[in-house]
């Protein structure tokens, strides 16, 4: 079996999870309800729909559509999020 697929999405997604807002909301429902078990569990949950919504979405994508049109809507997609995101600070 390969593991490839499996331990590069766990690696990435758990790098770019560390500090991230989701995170810092986890942080602080623990904080605010002092029972972490039922926070995590929430948070797993929720975090397992995202991604399967996610999964689901990026197989049907990878069916239909080539991987360079792919490629380019997801980065531009990532500089519209950005160039929002600094507006929104400035």
């Amino acid at each position: 079996m390969d593991l490839k697929p499996f331990v590069s999405t766990f690696v990435l997604l758990f790098l770019a999870e560390l500090g991230d807002k989701t995170q810092l909301a986890v942080v602080v429902q623990a904080a605010k309800f002092q029972r972490p078990w039922l926070v995590l569990a929430g948070a797993v949950l929720a975090l397992a729909l995202v991604s399967a919504v996610g999964a689901a979405l990026g197989q049907a994508c990878g069916e239909h559509l080539p991987r360079e049109v792919i490629r380019y809507v997801a980065g531009a997609l990532f500089i519209i999020m950005g160039v929002l995101m600094l507006l929104k600070i400035i």
